[in-house]
């Protein structure tokens, strides 16, 4: 192809408003691990409700985590607006309103919690769980009139208060039960749970004990293999324990892994809990051209999240790693079945959700609109890529992070900020995305893939699929080819695709690197968009 032609996309490609629904979800300069849903009122429109996303904030770069805590949230019945409701809680005071350091920097907050509980005038409160681990300070609890806070802290010490007092500690979850009754869950390796008095929301409710080994832990015998990420919904009648699990080296025919979140449930609050299975593995669990299980993403990783039903749908909540550490982490969602069988000893399950591309479009991405490539829901090299903690190492494709230094923005979304760059493509990598509805070319005259991209001065081609280039030998439905004369500035290079318009329904969209320079990155990737006469 002439580059003057490969250059034509550009006046050619349709301008589609800021809108994110696919994964991740949030703008990806946006770090949001851990988080938890929920859906509450919408303080500022009654009768509206809107889903709120809390959860630690990665801003830190060289460690998890960051000194502030921010929601997010966005209407039920439109999940591809998400806004930024603020920073709802820092812990830079002490109890009398003095700086807890001279340099007037806060603690570092890691995976917090959410519980709302209705008052007798019918009122609700919300309290927050920000999981501070700063000595004297673990199981600080702090209140607010809105899910959006700002929340302040409501325990601690009358007698040294620079310390808190309450009992929860590592990844706290709470839950307040219809009866009025609250609870607590914590724990690293080993989970705890407790009455709390609802007097203090922090506190072992007097005349009762913490209960220990709620779930066994990831060193104990047997399904459960607790690791940390404690959180707790109750559906119907039954309570529902969702964790971070350790899976057993061999499970699924892979090495062992935290990055999975799995589930238990119970009849009782406190337990005992039944190991009900897996609700996502991070990892895009797959087989290879050989039928040997393999990682199509990050190979291993930390997760925390949760689930929440939003109009009907019920979803889980995690994050993938981004980067080459686990410390740029970004939110992630699915869609999952839920059922539930009522009475003592009912069962629930919840469905395995796939790791996709997809995020809450869940009839498929657009192929007319404009997606970043970072999107990508299969990223594998040539060699397998493994983690010497916390560094990852990656033969092929992995995402770039990127960072603003203010939330104050006018339009999150901006092109220019939404973004992260695909970087070393190499030879025998392979990009896929999952899944892309085709129906909006049905029937169309033809169809082109645009990729933008900075070529990185060696030779090479791109060929493109719509199915799993390495099962069953399937043909490309296009190539592009990148001369190493071509300039190292963005440039956007057009494939003709055959076939295309012929599909109908969700396909995968997949790309094959192929070089003569081994170890090499041939491109930078930024977007991909189709465009096509009607």
């Amino acid at each position: 192809m002439k580059l003057k032609k490969l250059l034509a996309a550009a006046a050619c490609l349709a301008a589609l408003p800021a809108l994110q629904a696919m994964n991740p979800y949030l703008p990806l300069w946006e770090h949001i691990p851990d988080g938890e849903p929920y859906v509450f009122d919408d303080p500022d429109n009654p009768g509206k409700k809107r889903v709120y996303i809390y959860g630690s904030h990665d801003m830190l770069r060289w460690m998890y985590c960051g000194l502030d805590q921010v929601v997010w949230s966005a209407p039920v019945d439109s999940l591809d607006k998400w806004r930024f409701d603020g920073i709802i809680f820092e812990s830079k005071t002490d109890g009398q309103g003095r700086p807890l350091r001279d340099n007037g920097l806060g603690d570092v907050l890691y995976a917090p919690d959410v519980a709302e509980r209705t008052l007798p005038d019918g009122r609700k409160e919300y309290w927050l769980f920000p999981n501070n681990q700063a000595g004297g300070r673990n199981g600080m609890v702090a209140r607010s009139d809105r899910p959006d806070g700002p929340f302040i802290v409501t325990n601690f010490r009358p007698d040294n208060p620079v310390e808190s007092d309450g009992v929860l500690e590592f990844d706290p979850a709470v839950f307040v039960d219809d009866d009025g009754r609250v609870y607590g869950y914590w724990g690293f390796g080993k989970s705890h749970g407790a009455e709390l008095d609802p007097a203090t929301m922090a506190t072992v409710k007097p005349g009762t004990e913490i209960v220990e080994d709620l779930m066994t832990g990831f060193q104990s015998e047997g399904n459960d293999r607790f690791y940390e990420a404690s959180s707790i919904r109750k559906i119907k009648d039954k309570y529902v324990f969702i964790f971070s699990r350790m899976s057993a080296d061999g499970e699924w025919g892979l090495p062992p892994t935290n990055y999975t979140l799995a589930y238990a449930y119970g009849d009782n609050p406190l337990g005992p809990f039944t190991y009900g299975g897996t609700i996502i593995d991070a990892r895009g669990r797959d087989v290879d051209a050989d039928g040997k299980p393999w990682e199509t993403a990050t190979t291993n990783g930390n997760t925390h999240g949760s689930i929440a039903e939003v109009n009907g749908q019920w979803y889980v909540f995690y994050h993938r790693q981004s980067g080459l550490d686990e410390y740029s982490r970004q939110a992630m969602v699915a869609p999952i079945e839920v059922t539930v069988e009522e009475g003592k000893g009912g069962k629930v399950f919840i469905s395995e959700a796939e790791y996709t591309s997809e995020g809450f479009e869940t009839d498929g991405l657009d192929p007319l609109r404009r997606y970043p490539a970072a999107i990508a829901s299969h990223f594998t090299g040539p060699v397998r890529a493994y983690q010497e903690y916390p560094g990852m190492h990656y033969s092929g494709p992995y995402f770039e992070p990127s960072y603003v230094s203010h939330h104050d923005i006018a339009n999150p979304y901006d092109e220019e900020l939404n973004v992260n760059n695909v970087v070393n493509c190499t030879d025998g990598s392979i990009l896929g995305y999952k899944y892309f509805n085709f129906d909006r070319l049905n029937g169309r005259d033809n169809a082109q893939l645009v990729l933008s991209l900075t070529p990185q001065g060696i030779d090479g081609k791109i060929e493109i699929y719509t199915s799993a280039p390495w099962k069953g030998n399937p043909k490309p439905v296009g190539e592009i080819i990148i001369d190493k004369e071509m300039p190292q500035t963005p440039l956007q290079l057009v494939a003709e695709v055959d076939g295309v318009t012929e599909l109908k329904g969700k396909h995968p969209l997949y790309f094959t690197f192929s070089s003569p320079e081994k170890g090499k990155s041939m491109a930078t990737i930024t977007h991909l968009q189709f465009k096509s006469d009607k």
